[in-house]
């Protein structure tokens, strides 16, 4: 659905104020553009404007963003995007990665702050795995391991990464900080 205005001469726009019959939304596009013509006429030097409403910017993670930055520079960022998607295993099931990915690169985008997780040992009473290294983790009370940093907040690829996706994850806020 198109919206129009009125702009005058001097950049500002008309209101209708004043003009029961445009009160109503300038909306459906051929009433709004009959109507805003009438105004035009009326008022003299002034331009119409179609309005278009800004669309919400799509949420992406952060492996997301930096490839949506890397194909504003590229010749063909479609190719990249759908390079991106084809490469990544977590992309199997969701038939729309491109598409959203595409609107992301047209339309703007967010980036989505990954959702973090301290990661429960098994059979243990309050003990807690934390990362030691690209390659390891480690297990400690939860005192030991430091919940509140973040060498023990795993993201879901991390926790899929180390093997633990069979552990007992309580989500981490900003809050438990």
């Amino acid at each position: 659905m198109s919206w129009f205005a009125v702009r005058d001469e001097d950049g500002k726009y008309w209101d209708f104020e004043g003009m029961d019959d445009y009160r109503k939304p300038l909306s459906a596009t051929d009433r709004g553009r009959k109507w805003a013509e009438e105004a035009k006429a009326n008022t003299g030097g002034s331009e119409i404007i179609e309005v278009v409403e800004k669309t919400a910017p799509i949420a992406v993670s952060e492996a997301e963003a930096d490839m949506l930055e890397q194909a504003k520079c590229d010749d063909d960022p479609a190719e990249l995007i759908v390079g991106f998607v084809n490469s990544r295993d977590n992309y199997d099931d969701d038939s729309k990665a491109e598409d959203r990915l595409m609107r992301a690169y047209v339309n703007g985008y967010t980036v989505a702050k990954e959702k973090k997780y301290n990661v429960k040992v098994p059979y243990a009473y309050d003990s807690y795995f934390y990362k030691v290294d690209d390659d390891r983790c480690d297990a400690a009370s939860s005192l030991g391991a430091g919940l509140s940093h973040n060498r023990s907040r795993f993201t879901e690829s991390e926790i899929e990464h180390y093997g633990l996706q069979d552990c007992e994850k309580e989500e981490v806020t900003d809050d438990d900080d």
